[in-house]
C-alpha cells in the first residue's frame, strides 16, 4: 500500500472527529497561551527558589509540547501537507526550533541556539527567546481561532474602539510587568504612577522618561519596554490592514470605507498579504538599522559583542518605531560611553527615523519592485497622491528644521563643532522631530529654535507610520485649503488633486482635537507643577514643550520630566494615548455613514474674522 493511500485511509479514519478536535485544540491553545505569559510574567518578575523555578520553567516547557503537538495535528489534518508548511512557514520554523531544542536537551543536556548565544556573550537567550515564543503563540490565537469566521461572526467591532482598547490593554500588561521587583534595580520595584507613565510613553512610541532606562531598569525590564515599543509600533502602521483583513475573518467591521482609506483602496481587497508584508517590511528595515549601528559603534563603547549587538537591536527599533528611547545616560548626547561624538551612529538613526516617520504605504509606493518597474516602463506613471504629500512635505520640514537650527544655534548648541558636524547635528534635530532622540541639551537650546521645534513637533510625521503629531497630511490639506480661500479659488486642490469637503473637514477636526488637547493639557500642568515654574528658568515654556512633545508622542524635553507631580505625570500620560490614538479616532468617528445625506439645512451667514 503506498503512503498516499493509507493517509487517505487515515483522513477518512480522521475526519469524524476533525472539528470536534480542532475546536478543543483551538479553545487549549487560547488557555495555555494566556496562562503561561502569566506564569512568564510570575517567573521573571519575582525572586524563586530552584524548585520553584524549576516547577515554572516545567510550565513553560509544556506549552512548547502543547504547541508542537497542536502544529501536528493541523497538519495531520491538512490534505495537503506542503501546502499547509508553505502557508504556515514561519510557524513550521518556529515548531522545527522547539522540536530540535528538545531532543537536544533530553539527548544531550544542552540547548543549541544557548550554547551558541553563550559563544557570542549574549546572556539571558533562554529567558528572551521564552517570552518571544509564547507572545508569538499568543498573537496567532487572533488569527488562527477567527478562521472561517464562526467564532466572531456575531461580534460587530468599531475599529477605532479595537484602536483604543488594544492600546489601553497593552499599557495596562506593560504597568504591571514594569511594577515586578525584577524588573528594576531598586527593592521594591517601580510605583504604580512611574510604571503607568512609562508604560504609556513605550507603547505610545513618546519616549519621555521619569528614569533612566540604562541604570534604574535591569535588562528584563528593558527588554519588556523594547517589546512594549515594537508591539506599540506595529500596532499603529498595522491596525488599518488587520481591521480590514478582520472583516475578512468574520467580524462585522464598520466603516469600511475609512479603513480601505487608511490603508489605500488598492490594498485594502489584499489585506492579509499587506498585513504581511508590514510586518516583514518593518522588522527588515529595523534588521538593517540594527546591522549598519552595530558596524559603526566604538570599538571601545561595549565589553562584549552580546552588548553590542542587543544595543544595536534595542536603538534600530527605538528608531524605527519613534520612540526615542535609548540606553545611554544622556540620549545620543552621552559623551561618557562615546555616542555623543559618534556622527556616524548619528547618520544611521537618522535614516531610521526618516523611513519609520514616512509611513508603510509611502514605503511600498517608493520602493515595491513592481512598482519601480511599472514606473521604469511607464515613464507617465508616478507615485501616488498620498506618497507624494508624504514625502515631499516629509523633506521640506527636514530642510526647514535642519537648516533653521544651524542658524538659530550656530553660535549656541554648534558652537564648538565644525561644519560637518554641525550639519549632522541640524539634520539630526530636525528628522527627529518625531522620535524624541537628541543629541544636543535640549534645555540649552535657545528659545526661537523651542519655538519652532514646538511647531515641527506638533505637525509630527506622515499618516500610516510610527510618528505621531496631527500628520503632514493633515498639515498639507489645511495648507492647501486656506491657500485656496486666500486666493478665492472655488475648489482646494493639491499636487494637481482636487481634496474633497470631507477630507479638509477631517484634517480640520484632527487640527482641533490637538490644539484643544495641548491647551486642556498646558493649562492643567501650569496649575500642578508650580514648583516647575518657580525653579526652572523657562519654566512656562518647558511645560508647553514638554505637553506638546506627549501629545504629538515624540518624547523630547527640556529635562523637567523626572520632576513632574504625580498629577502631571498622569496628565502627560493622557496626552500621549490621545496623542497616539486621537488621529484615527477621529478619522473614524467622522468617516461615519449617515442613514441619508439627502438633505441640507438652511444657509446661515456670520462674519468671519
Amino acid at each position: 500500500m503506498s503512503f498516499s493511500n493509507l493517509r487517505e485511509k487515515a483522513n477518512f479514519f480522521l475526519y469524524e472527529n476533525k472539528s470536534q478536535v480542532l475546536l478543543i485544540c483551538r479553545i487549549s491553545h487560547v488557555i495555555i497561551s494566556f496562562t503561561a505569559l502569566i506564569v512568564l510574567g510570575f517567573l521573571y518578575g519575582f525572586d524563586h527558589s530552584a524548585d520553584e523555578k524549576k516547577f515554572l520553567l516545567g510550565i513553560i516547557e509544556a506549552s512548547f509540547v502543547f504547541y508542537s503537538l497542536y502544529f501536528f495535528i493541523r497538519w495531520i489534518y491538512e490534505f495537503n501537507p506542503r501546502e499547509f508548511i508553505k502557508k504556515n512557514w514561519l510557524e513550521s520554523l518556529v515548531i522545527l526550533t522547539l522540536v530540535v531544542e528538545g531532543i537536544s536537551y533530553n539527548i544531550f543536556g544542552v540547548f543549541l541556539l544557548e550554547e551558541l548565544a553563550k559563544s557570542s556573550s549574549i546572556s539571558d537567550y533562554t529567558d528572551i527567546s521564552n517570552v518571544l515564543i509564547q507572545l508569538y503563540f499568543f498573537f496567532t490565537i487572533l488569527i488562527t481561532s477567527g478562521k472561517g469566521g464562526r467564532l466572531f461572526s456575531s461580534v460587530k467591532v468599531h475599529p477605532a474602539m479595537v484602536f483604543i482598547f488594544s492600546f489601553l490593554l497593552l499599557i495596562f500588561i506593560g504597568t504591571v510587568l514594569l511594577m515586578l521587583p525584577k524588573m528594576t534595580h531598586t527593592f521594591n520595584g517601580m510605583g504604580f504612577v512611574d510604571a503607568l507613565f512609562t508604560s504609556t510613553s513605550a507603547t505610545c512610541v513618546t519616549g519621555l522618561m521619569v528614569e533612566d532606562a540604562a541604570n534604574f531598569f535591569t535588562f528584563r525590564g528593558q527588554v519588556i519596554i523594547l517589546i512594549l515599543i515594537k508591539l506599540g509600533g506595529l500596532n499603529i502602521i498595522a491596525f488599518g490592514y488587520f481591521m480590514a483583513f478582520a472583516g475578512r475573518l468574520g467580524f462585522k467591521v464598520k466603516q469600511h470605507d475609512v479603513i480601505e482609506d487608511f490603508v489605500n483602496k488598492e490594498t485594502a481587497l489584499n489585506a492579509r498579504a499587506m498585513l504581511g508584508k508590514v510586518v516583514a517590511c518593518s522588522i527588515g528595515i529595523e534588521i538593517l538599522g540594527a546591522l549598519m549601528l552595530f558596524a559603526v559603534w566604538g570599538q571601545d563603547m561595549f565589553a562584549t559583542l552580546g552588548d553590542r549587538i542587543y544595543h544595536s537591536i534595542f536603538l534600530s527599533v527605538s528608531a524605527f518605531n519613534n520612540a526615542g528611547i535609548s540606553l545611554f545616560t544622556d540620549g545620543l548626547a552621552d559623551m561618557e560611553s562615546g555616542v555623543g561624538t559618534n556622527y556616524l551612529v548619528h547618520l544611521v538613526v537618522t535614516f531610521v527615523v526618516f523611513f519609520g516617520a514616512l509611513g508603510m504605504v509611502a514605503i511600498f509606493d517608493l520602493f515595491d519592485p513592481k512598482n519601480l518597474r511599472e514606473r521604469l516602463q511607464k515613464p507617465w506613471k508616478t507615485i501616488s497622491f498620498s506618497t507624494k504629500i508624504a514625502l515631499y512635505f516629509s523633506l521640506i520640514l527636514v530642510g526647514v528644521g535642519a537648516l533653521a537650527y544651524f542658524c538659530l544655534e550656530y553660535n549656541n548648541t554648534l558652537a564648538d563643532l565644525g561644519p560637518v558636524e554641525a550639519i549632522i547635528t541640524s539634520l539630526f534635530q530636525s528628522v527627529t522631530r518625531t522620535s524624541g532622540f537628541n543629541t544636543v541639551d535640549i534645555g540649552s537650546i535657545g528659545a526661537p529654535m523651542l519655538f519652532l521645534m514646538i511647531i515641527l513637533m506638533f505637525i509630527g510625521s506622515s499618516s500610516s507610520s510610527t510618528g505621531g503629531g496631527i500628520k503632514t497630511s493633515t498639515f498639507a490639506v489645511i495648507l492647501a485649503d486656506v491657500t485656496a480661500t486666500i486666493k478665492g479659488l472655488k475648489h482646494t486642490s493639491l499636487f494637481k488633486r482636487t481634496i474633497p469637503a470631507a477630507l479638509r473637514s477631517r484634517a480640520y477636526g484632527v487640527l482641533v482635537i490637538f490644539i484643544v488637547g495641548n491647551a486642556v493639557g498646558i493649562f492643567i500642568l501650569s496649575i500642578s507643577e508650580i514648583e516647575i515654574l518657580n525653579t526652572h528658568k523657562d519654566g512656562m515654556l518647558a511645560l508647553v514643550f514638554e505637553q506638546v512633545s506627549a501629545m504629538g508622542t515624540v518624547g523630547l524635553s527640556m529635562g523637567i520630566t523626572p520632576d513632574l507631580t504625580d498629577v502631571g505625570k498622569m496628565v502627560l500620560a493622557v496626552s500621549m494615548f490621545v496623542g497616539r490614538v486621537g488621529t484615527l479616532t477621529v478619522a473614524f468617528a467622522l468617516g461615519r455613514k449617515l442613514i441619508s445625506k439627502n438633505f441640507k439645512y438652511a444657509e446661515g451667514h456670520t462674519m468671519v474674522g
